[in-house]
């Protein structure tokens, strides 16, 4: 049950901020975000708050922040259809009833001559009753609603949606998300240095393993090395560097504890390693000290560094290096959440923040329905000086979707072989 806690609240973590970079910034460029969702399919939870609808949904498999303008905008209202207006104080029409008028006594009946709710804001007609059968013309708040079936929807007159907005605005609008995420992992290791601090190059030996040779020779936390067989020890890394190159071999460690001068002999255990390599471990962890500033510094520096082995598996990845079966979706995930969770909070912290890191790097790849490929999009029409036709852009998205998809059912089924049959 803890590994699902643990699933649930990295992945939950990890989608919602990654939305919320799209949210925050479309409404600073004053868009119009109809929903804010966590998950796909049917909800589970829903609640209202201004313009926005934020939802929990059933499958939790992504998000999505649904903007005005990005797929066609709601109902047209076609001239010889018969609506229901309500006004507000400076006589502008504040609800537009489409359906079970007869539930409004006082909404005025108006069979539609015209109607633009997205430019002119406006609805001309003829009254119902009005015995001069007059063409009359109403504004339309910017704010009104449309009433279908009980259920009211917020109209988005154009310059709160999506393609209204500069080049500019759209960008960072849709580069927010996977920025979110590189700024989630940053924060996530500035927390780790904070509370478990940062590790020190200095050659003190720091946590130790139950089970380890160092506890079996007699080793503690706090030890100074100076000497490993005669060799000069003046940082962690020359520790590491002659225990994993000896191992199962005696070694005379010259240290010093409390003040007082030691020497202890310590035989490395046998590792086994990947592609067949082996190195020699004590069960050791390296020195760390707490400092708030490192802690932000050294945050910089590992976000920066695991972004650069995403990158280079990426690379590997194209070259050919790298098979697509060692493609992790949900389930490989989950698995390896399951094992990172069994070695303590820290390390879960910071497999949350590769995740993160792991997911915005992802997004902005140029490829057809995520982020980069909308980015992508964008480029061309900086270089064009025109936006690309929007259904054009929307089949390539259409495809591109369907093409993850099929993408993730493989990845799943590949997880599913490999963790369970």
């Amino acid at each position: 049950m803890s590994t699902v806690i643990a699933f649930i609240v990295i992945f939950g973590a990890l989608v919602f901020f990654h939305e919320l970079g799209h949210l925050i910034f479309a409404k600073r460029a004053g868009i119009l975000c109809r929903e804010f969702a966590i998950g796909f399919g049917p909800k589970v939870f829903s609640h209202k708050k201004g313009d926005t609808v934020y939802t929990v949904r059933l499958l939790p498999i992504g998000g999505f922040v649904r903007m005005a303008g990005e797929d066609p905008e709601m109902i047209e209202i076609k001239p010889g259809y018969r609506v229901g207006l309500l006004f507000n104080e400076e006589e502008q029409v504040s609800k537009i009833i489409l359906t079970n008028k007869e539930k409004y006594p006082d909404a005025r009946v108006v069979e539609v001559e015209h109607a633009d709710i997205e430019h002119e804001l406006i609805i001309k007609g003829f009254v119902e009753g009005d015995e001069e059968e007059k063409l009359q013309s109403f504004p339309i708040s910017s704010t009104a609603v449309l009433v279908e079936n009980g259920t009211e929807t917020l109209i988005a007159p154009y310059n709160r949606q999506f393609a209204s907005k500069t080049l500019g605005q759209r960008t960072m609008a849709i580069f927010a998300g996977p920025m979110m995420n590189f700024v989630l992992a940053f924060v996530v290791f500035v927390l780790i240095g904070i509370l478990q601090g940062i590790p020190t190059d200095a050659p003190i030996l720091g946590e130790l393993t139950k089970d380890g040779a160092a506890v079996e020779a007699g080793l503690k936390k706090g030890d100074v090395v100076h000497s490993v067989n005669g060799a000069e020890i003046s940082t962690w890394n020359d520790i590491v560097e002659i225990i994993s190159k000896n191992p199962e071999k005696e070694l005379q460690f010259s240290l010093e504890r409390n003040g007082n001068e030691m020497e202890l002999p310590v035989t490395p255990k046998l590792q086994e390693e990947a592609e067949g390599k082996s190195r020699g471990v004590i069960g050791v962890y390296q020195p760390m000290e707490k400092s708030p500033l490192k802690s932000i510094t050294n945050g910089a520096k590992e976000t920066y560094l695991w972004t650069k082995e995403i990158f280079v598996m990426l690379g590997k990845l194209v070259t050919g290096q790298f098979s697509i079966d060692a493609l992790s979706g949900p389930v490989g995930i989950y698995v390896s959440t399951d094992t990172v969770a069994k070695s303590g909070i820290y390390y879960l912290m910071k497999w949350a923040a590769v995740l993160s890191i792991n997911l915005g790097i992802m997004n902005l790849l140029p490829i057809p329905a995520l982020d980069g490929g909308r980015l992508m999009f964008f480029a061309v029409e900086a270089v064009r000086g025109k936006p690309i036709d929007r259904h054009k852009e929307g089949m390539v998205h259409f495809i591109g979707f369907a093409l993850l998809m099929l993408l993730m059912l493989v990845v799943t089924w590949n997880d599913i072989q490999r963790f369970f049959l």
